[in-house]
């Protein structure tokens, strides 16, 4: 027999305050109750089932308004009862009391947690609620321009939304009511002064050396939603993270050292899915890692394990959501750890931690340091460099001895891509003067790596044979 958990509980005798575990579990996810059994799960049976089998339904249906499976079950000739008790989707209240079965535990639904029971049993959510107190006077308009643009880039605002008015934007993202009033939704996505209604609705940066009795610095980011984002990340690339120098063939690459694409990922999850009525999303750089921690567990459907494979999409501000969603920010789909994991794979990272912790969600990345940073620099050095040389060796070179050098790899590679390539265009792409790339083409030339065929100023540049490698 299995341990009381999430979905079962034990009684030895039946009392009606025992309607409050079955409001519970009705509000959760169901469950079952047996009567006539002790919590080291002995059967000890019932003298009075029979009664019970009446009593317990009746009891039900008369206090919560809901039907339950009642069964009497016989063992060792001892009887004792199943109450089933499905999952409900109207919220159920017992004696004008909202019950919720999470864990082993019954809680009590009361304030905040309450409302936000309510809404989502009814389909909605807490970013849905409207404000009596906001106007459209207390909408940013470069907040909606920014929206429209970056809609627009995405494909998923049509081009002649962008002149769209304010009222025209916010009503086809649903963010009024048919009375006109702004949703929640709306003063953080769009809102000119968002602290004024929601004062943790703010993005805190902290670096630290390696605990967090060890700060060295922070930043506030105090903006609308919609915009925070990019502004996290412009305030880490400046401050906080690292921007190694690297190179893809001949092009100079200098990106933070958590993929962008992977950073902005885990951030717009934070401001997404974050809520609203608890602390403020908080990043933490140590030396070794970052951690990016937002108030608000996972969904019960979902576990920091579940997030990892392919899974169904569960917003918590579906409007939030919705809205990020029209930008271009995030895919509906729940495929946003599949974009981190390939952005992450691309340049060698793992994966980040995710788990809840302290009433919400933290993602926590690896940092290298500047000695592997410096370490892995030299190993990709030297694998080029042998690139290079088996390059060499193939073309059939020398130049006077030496090794093909990195600068004259690369006019190669980029004469391979277009022959007709001019010095100018060499020059601007390698980042050296005219006069440097007239010195290296000479030298390809004359040791027979390259040639120019037809007139100066408006011939071709050809690769000779033997140079597969570009």
């Amino acid at each position: 027999m299995r341990n009381e958990d999430q979905n079962i509980e034990y009684k030895e005798a039946w009392r009606d305050e025992y309607l409050k575990w079955i409001c519970g579990f009705a509000n959760a996810q169901g469950g079952r109750i047996y009567i006539g059994i002790d919590d080291d799960r002995n059967i000890i049976g019932l003298s009075d089932s029979k009664r019970l089998m009446e009593d317990i339904p009746n009891k039900v249906v008369n206090s919560l308004g809901i039907v339950v499976d009642v069964n009497l079950l016989k063992k060792d000739n001892l009887e004792y009862i199943e109450i089933v008790v499905a999952s409900s989707n109207m919220p159920i209240a017992y004696k004008g009391t909202y019950h919720y079965r999470s864990g082993s535990t019954k809680q009590e639904l009361k304030g905040i947690a309450l409302q936000q029971f309510i809404m989502n049993k009814m389909g909605r959510s807490w970013d849905d609620i409207p404000l009596e107190h906001a106007t459209i006077a207390d909408i940013d308009r470069y907040a909606i321009d920014y929206f429209l643009r970056c809609g627009i880039n995405a494909g998923r605002v049509a081009e002649d939304e962008r002149d769209s008015s304010t009222e025209e934007v916010l009503n086809n993202l649903g963010l009024m009511t048919p009375e006109g009033k702004l949703k929640t939704a709306a003063i953080l996505l769009f809102g000119k002064h968002v602290r004024q209604f929601f004062p943790a609705s703010e993005f805190k940066i902290g670096r630290f050396h390696t605990s967090e009795s060890d700060l060295i610095t922070q930043d506030l980011i105090e903006c609308n939603i919609i915009q925070m984002a990019g502004k996290v990340i412009e305030t880490l690339r400046s401050k906080y993270l690292n921007s190694p120098i690297r190179y893809e063939g001949m092009q100079r690459i200098e990106e933070l050292e958590i993929p962008e694409k992977a950073l902005h990922e885990i951030i717009y999850n934070a401001i997404a899915h974050k809520d609203y009525t608890g602390p403020s999303i908080q990043m933490r750089i140590y030396d070794e890692n970052v951690e990016i921690w937002n108030y608000g567990l996972l969904p019960t459907e979902l576990s920091p394990e579940a997030l990892m494979r392919k899974h169904a999409s569960y917003p918590r501000n579906k409007n939030i959501a919705y809205t990020f969603f029209k930008a271009g920010f995030i895919e509906s789909w729940g495929r946003g750890y599949k974009k981190i994991r390939e952005e992450l794979d691309r340049v060698g990272m793992p994966m980040p931690v995710i788990q809840e912790i302290d009433g919400g969600v933290m993602a926590t990345f690896k940092r290298f340091t500047i000695e592997e940073i410096i370490a892995k620099r030299e190993t990709e050095r030297r694998n080029f460099g042998g690139n290079l040389a088996e390059t060499w060796r193939k073309l059939g070179g020398n130049l006077a001895g030496s090794e093909l050098t990195k600068r004259q790899y690369s006019i190669c590679q980029l004469i391979n891509e277009n022959p007709n390539t001019t010095v100018q265009t060499l020059a601007e792409s390698i980042q050296v003067s005219k006069r440097t790339i007239e010195r290296e083409l000479a030298k390809l030339q004359k040791a027979g790596i390259i040639r120019h065929e037809g007139k100066v100023n408006a011939g071709i540049w050809v690769i000779l044979e033997g140079s597969s490698a570009f």
